[in-house]
């Protein structure tokens, strides 16, 4: 399976998905006039993958900004991931965030209440699920992160 990169530009994100790692990133803006374009082949690409994939993927979201249609289409590519065969396998999911947007969310419970939407998808998911939040500063750089597994 080959690797599938495409290129940033100042509506899109850079999406790079590696079978041999299992890294599966998108970074910056996504708001595409035609997102059908942009995300086809990602979905063409995931449907492969979760026919061979690794023992862990690593979802990497860390978009600064992504408009409805790009919503809809991330939402896809999560349903899809969810679809992985083997159940000990584990979906990662990364999602950066800016660090004030971090630290409203300080409780388990917290996290948990505000990635609801997200946890919908995952009730029928065959691998096991870890959502992985980062509180970034201006700059993009990590400062803080927290854990969280759902079943």
């Amino acid at each position: 399976m080959k690797e599938l990169i495409i290129e940033q530009t100042p509506k899109t994100p850079l999406i790079e998905l590696n079978h041999l790692t299992g890294d599966l990133i998108f970074t910056g803006r996504s708001i595409p006039e035609n997102a059908a374009k942009i995300y086809e082949p990602v979905i063409n690409w995931i449907s492969e993958y979760i026919e061979v994939a690794r023992p862990t993927t690593n979802l990497r979201l860390n978009l600064e900004y992504f408009n409805t249609a790009s919503s809809i289409w991330l939402t896809k590519i999560l349903k899809a991931l969810t679809r992985i065969k083997e159940s000990e396998y584990i979906l990662y999911i990364h999602l950066y965030l800016p660090l004030e947007e971090f630290e409203e969310m300080s409780e388990f419970e917290d996290i948990k209440d505000a990635f609801y939407p997200l946890t919908d998808i995952f009730n029928d998911s065959i691998p096991n699920i870890g959502l992985k939040i980062y509180g970034t500063d201006d700059n993009g750089n990590v400062i803080k992160d927290a854990l969280v597994l759902i079943d």
